[in-house]
């Protein structure tokens, strides 16, 4: 599962890595939260970026989750590219079966793109995307706003993720749930 951090403040002066979580990303966070748990997508090992919105964002999302999963703070998700993103879970441990990475764009969307082979100009298949998902495949392309969580599928081990391997399993943003 990638999550985007929820929406940060600007507030001048301050570096960018620890720009805090703004009202909205407040309100935000937690509602991600109680969808995941609500889904059953519980993760059993979090990578997250050290950035402080980031590590709000996950302050925030885990309540909700009704566990404690094991969580890794890794610098390297910090303004990281999809490559990067994919060393970072290639390095996850094979006993974590569900994986929550949180961090930024546009490393994320690139990311999830290039997981669901539709990266910037492909198109959508029947062999990378379920016919069910390919409105969501769309919403992704067009936009990955603050706090949208993209959940993936496939068999085989985090370092056998590969572009197009994996399957959109679902594709959600704060605007879809309202006040959930």
């Amino acid at each position: 599962m990638l999550l985007r951090h929820a929406k940060s403040d600007w507030p001048d002066g301050v570096p960018d890595h620890e720009r805090p979580l703004d009202a909205r990303g407040r309100h935000d966070a937690p509602t991600m939260g109680r969808w995941l748990r609500a889904e059953g997508y519980g993760p059993d090992q979090v990578v997250c970026s050290t950035a402080l919105r980031t590590r709000q964002t996950w302050e925030l999302v885990q309540p909700e989750l009704g566990g404690a999963p094991s969580t890794v703070f890794e610098r390297r998700v910090y303004a990281a590219s999809a490559q990067q993103l994919a060393d970072v879970v290639g390095d996850a441990p094979d006993a974590a079966r569900t994986l929550l990475l949180i961090g930024h764009n546009p490393g994320i969307e690139d990311f999830a793109l290039t997981l669901a082979g539709a990266g910037a100009g492909a198109d959508a298949d029947a062999a990378s995307v379920d016919v069910g998902r390919t409105d969501e495949l769309d919403r992704m392309r067009a936009k990955f706003p603050t706090a949208a969580i993209a959940v993936f599928e496939w068999s085989g081990g985090w370092d056998q993720l590969f572009p197009g391997v994996a399957q959109l399993a679902r594709f959600v943003t704060p605007r879809d749930l309202g006040d959930l």
